[in-house]
């Protein structure tokens, strides 16, 4: 019973880490790292949470908060693809300034209460012992972030446009010689992550936080990049590192009645352990992949794409 409510918890509280690691995921194999995850999850979540409460309806909320996520992702793609602008500069500026904007916007909203997202048990698999409970008795935007998972890897492995984003996140120039909009697969690779960034922000104050508050969802958008990086690019592997960190942010709550030290240490794994992945990583990329399975190692493995975080080469029209 404590395992089912603790796994139960888990992956409810990992839902906006899972939605947003699967959306900058994707917006970094085209190339871009969106580095103002930090502060379109928070005025994402302002947003979300200010819309819902006006219509009294979550789903606007939620939509709006795609809108706005991706809204500011195509600023991002703008200053990089027309102004050659520095990718990192830009997402720094604009965390700054979306969080500072958030909290401004945001003082009429605190402690107000706005509109309820309420879980939905499938019907027969919410039955089955222990795996019902587990997985078939959450929010729909629950089961979305679980969907995510698979749909995104299908998305960038098996589709046409999916690995079209791959190619030219990779290499740019041969993605261009081949025929390919390098330009446009960047921008609708970015948008599509800046739209789940925001949904992920609305997921935070209208269900895994409710309600809003000042620096309501701080510091989440560095551990979303940090997730990436320690998940390989890869969906599945970053989405088992957002439930990781589900963990041991659930374990730090029930440590709490042990001792607060506890408490305060454990949310502060999975950084040294992203190093010691990391380098992991490094190391089995650089042995020989014939004696694993090929299918176990394009579900596992990844890398960073070649031209993520740089600008298009100069003969890419």
């Amino acid at each position: 019973m404590v395992i089912e409510n603790t796994l139960v918890t888990v992956i409810s509280l990992s839902t906006p880490l899972v939605i947003a690691v699967i959306g900058e995921t994707i917006s970094e194999k085209s190339g871009v790292i969106n580095l103002s995850a930090e502060g379109t999850i928070m005025f994402s979540a302002l947003c979300g949470f200010v819309f819902g409460y006006l219509t009294d309806f979550v789903l606007i909320g939620f939509f709006s908060a795609a809108i706005c996520g991706g809204i500011i992702s195509i600023v991002i793609s703008y200053c990089d693809i027309k102004l050659r602008m520095d990718q990192i500069a830009i997402g720094f500026i604009l965390t700054i300034l979306l969080t500072h904007l958030s909290n401004y916007m945001g003082q009429d909203y605190v402690r107000i209460n706005g509109p309820i997202v309420t879980k939905f048990s499938i019907p027969l698999l919410s039955e089955i012992p222990f795996i019902g409970k587990v997985l078939f008795n959450h929010s729909l935007i629950t089961y979305l972030s679980i969907l995510l998972i698979p749909i995104s890897w299908l998305f960038l492995n098996k589709t046409r446009l999916g690995l079209s984003i791959r190619a030219s996140g990779e290499n740019p120039t041969a993605a261009n010689a081949r025929g390919i909009d390098v330009k446009k697969m960047r921008l609708i690779g970015t948008v599509i992550g800046g739209c789940l960034l925001g949904l992920a922000g609305a997921t935070f104050s209208l269900y895994t936080k409710y309600g809003w508050s000042e620096n309501h969802t701080a510091n989440y958008g560095w551990i979303i990049l940090a997730i990436v990086i320690f998940g390989g690019w890869n969906p599945y592997r970053a989405a088992a590192g957002a439930y990781s960190f589900g963990l041991l942010q659930v374990l730090a709550i029930k440590a709490q009645s042990v001792t607060l030290a506890l408490s305060q240490i454990l949310p502060l794994l999975p950084f040294p352990l992203m190093i010691f992945i990391l380098i992991f990583i490094q190391y089995i990329n650089r042995k020989e992949r014939g004696s694993i399975p090929k299918v176990i190692t394009s579900i596992l493995g990844g890398n960073q794409p070649e031209s993520s975080g740089k600008k298009l080469p100069e003969g890419i029209k």
